[in-house]
Formats: structure tokens, C-alpha cells, sequence
């Protein structure tokens, strides 16, 4: 990824910054950049280099503290990912209870290693930190959005035999 493109946000994302930046006094406009970066990855799936530079421009900031926010969360992806994208978590707890197991489980059934994405570019298997549900352990959330818990492997064949139904696949 290349910083030396230039980015120009488009006038309808601009307005949804100004909403976000409204929020805040003027001088503290640096705390809207975690919904900034969500509006850029809701639009265009991933943030590149160039997108944290065009941001920490807009919100009058350096460019390396909107790169530490967004190498810092899980949720925001610095590269494409596919449709699905498996977080599985690997912290202790987890690993403990067969987070590694599940993690691997995933790697064979899909044919990628962790971080890798599928040839038809509908998962992306990644391994997450602590996802904050170490009782229902192995977990992993899809998306950033759906927690799945007790992931065995039949329930990790499952949901991936539904999320490919879904996309009218086999």
C-alpha cells in the first residue's frame, strides 16, 4: 500500500465525518477518528495507507497516531478481506479449550492458513486476541459483529457449510 496517492474522500463520506466531528469540541476532533475509520471500511471494505493519511489530514492529526488506531483493533482490516471474516480467538483461556484446535479446524476446512483469504474471496481466517468470552470458549466472532461460542468442530462445519448456503454455495 502507497501513501503517495492521494486520497479525496467523497462529499457524502465528508458529511458522515462532519456528523462524527460534531460530536466533539473542536480542539478534541481526534476522538472521531475510530468512527471515521469505519465509515471509510464500511464503504470500501478495508483502509489503506493512503485513506489514514487523507484522515489524519481531515482531522488535523499525524498520520502515524491514525495508523496506531488502526493496527491496533482487530476490526479494522489494512488489507481486502473476504465476504466472512473468521476471527478466531487464540488468547490463553481459549487455547486452553481448544481455540488452537479450532483455529486449525478452520485452516483444513477452508484451505488457507491464518490470515489468509479463500480463492473465491468469501473467508478470511484471522486469529484474534481476547474476545471477552473465555467461559464459552472455543469462540470467534464473524464480521466483527456475530459472536459464535462452543465453536466444536462440527459447529465450526456448520457455519461454514451456512455462510457458503447463504452465498447459493456448496
Amino acid at each position: 500500500m502507497s501513501t503517495d496517492t492521494p486520497v479525496s474522500f467523497s462529499e457524502a463520506t465528508i458529511q458522515r465525518f462532519d456528523r462524527e466531528v460534531a460530536k466533539y469540541p473542536d480542539e478534541q476532533r481526534q476522538s472521531a477518528v475510530m468512527a471515521c475509520l469505519a465509515i471509510i471500511q464500511q464503504e470500501q471494505g478495508h483502509l489503506s495507507l493512503a485513506d489514514e493519511a487523507a484522515l489524519a489530514a481531515y482531522l488535523r492529526m499525524e498520520t502515524i497516531a491514525v495508523h496506531e488506531v488502526t493496527t491496533f483493533y482487530n476490526m479494522y482490516n489494512q488489507q481486502p478481506v473476504g465476504k466472512f471474516k473468521l476471527n478466531v480467538c487464540t488468547n490463553l483461556p481459549c487455547q486452553l479449550r481448544d481455540g488452537a484446535q479450532a483455529l486449525h479446524h478452520l485452516e483444513q476446512r477452508l484451505g488457507i492458513t491464518m490470515g489468509g483469504t479463500t480463492a473465491d474471496g468469501l473467508f478470511t481466517l484471522q486469529q484474534s486476541e481476547c474476545l471477552g468470552a473465555c467461559a464459552d470458549s472455543p469462540v470467534m466472532l464473524v464480521n466483527d459483529r456475530h459472536m459464535c461460542s462452543f465453536m466444536s468442530n462440527d459447529k465450526l462445519d456448520q457455519l461454514i457449510d451456512g455462510l457458503r448456503a447463504s452465498e447459493g454455495q456448496r
